[in-house]
């Protein structure tokens, strides 16, 4: 009989380019080696140059996703990305305490704040910001903002390591166990460094940068690759080393694909024979 892989949850919005949302989140579930387990909020319009619009899923029809699988298949790790809204914060909010997701609870839970796209290009509405730090931060075993989002919820632009350490002080304030505050932005940086911190304990993890255009979905494969180690059960510190591993390889092995920004690649995990290259073809 087939083993029966751990599960991981995704509560996000989709990518109709494939490179981001619920799309990357389910192939690094994939590649990592989880089942994937997915609650939809929103649907974007979106390609390798930016996102044109997005729509909202219902909030209860969020809710109703979350039950849906927690009830019959079980989840052994989740994490959130693009909620888009104030009231879907509120019913992720409660569909995961009733799941017994989050901060002390059974399962771990990945706060992934979503604000933007990496073109800039908002997925957040601007009422919704004191839901993620009232309603979504205090339930997180983990936030896992990039820089521009540390910025948008301390008001801190990181420059620097010490700015690193003061804004996961600050985010920690709001009530989530661990913070990951990613140094993928800081470009001034020859080196990609992340900073874990607890309130007690700081775990840096110091990786290449490498000289790519190609990154889009970087943030959100990161935190899926992080929540699928914890669904393993790996404890945050170990997961997160895991994921800083998985995220590295996707980022020296993007593609290009469109006319902007094409996806950091998890297809390292196949044999190089099953991929076949689309450029050839021109």
């Amino acid at each position: 009989m087939t083993a029966t892989p751990r599960t991981a949850l995704t509560i996000a919005g989709s990518d109709s380019g494939g490179g981001a949302g619920i799309q990357a989140d389910l192939r690094t579930f994939f590649a990592c080696g989880v089942h994937g387990l997915t609650a939809l909020t929103a649907v974007t319009v979106q390609n390798s140059v930016g996102v044109s619009g997005f729509t909202e899923i219902p909030p209860e029809v969020v809710t109703a996703q979350i039950d849906a699988v927690a009830n019959d298949m079980g989840v052994d790790a989740a994490k959130t990305g693009m909620l888009a809204t104030a009231e879907i914060i509120s019913a992720v909010a409660s569909a995961v305490d009733a799941a017994d997701i989050g901060r002390n609870r059974r399962i771990p839970f990945v706060v992934d704040p979503v604000a933007a796209s990496m073109h800039g290009d908002p997925l957040l509405r601007a009422e919704a910001l004191e839901a993620i730090w009232t309603e979504l931060l205090p339930k997180a075993t983990l936030v896992a903002p990039n820089l521009d989002e540390v910025r948008l919820l301390t008001g801190i632009d990181v420059r620097n390591a010490e700015d690193s350490r003061k804004a996961a002080e600050a985010l920690l304030d709001f009530g989530p166990q661990w913070v990951l505050v990613k140094g993928g932005h800081l470009s001034g940086d020859s080196r990609c460094v992340d900073l874990l911190f607890d309130g007690t304990h700081i775990v840096t993890f110091d990786g290449p940068r490498y000289d790519t255009p190609h990154t889009h979905g970087g943030g959100d494969t990161l935190a899926s690759a992080i929540t699928a180690h914890l669904a393993k059960g790996l404890g945050v510190p170990d997961a997160v080393a895991a994921g800083k591993k998985f995220i590295e390889r996707c980022v020296a092995e993007s593609y290009a694909l469109g006319a902007g920004v094409g996806p950091v690649s998890p297809f390292w995990r196949l044999r190089p024979e099953s991929v076949q290259d689309r450029s050839q073809d021109r």
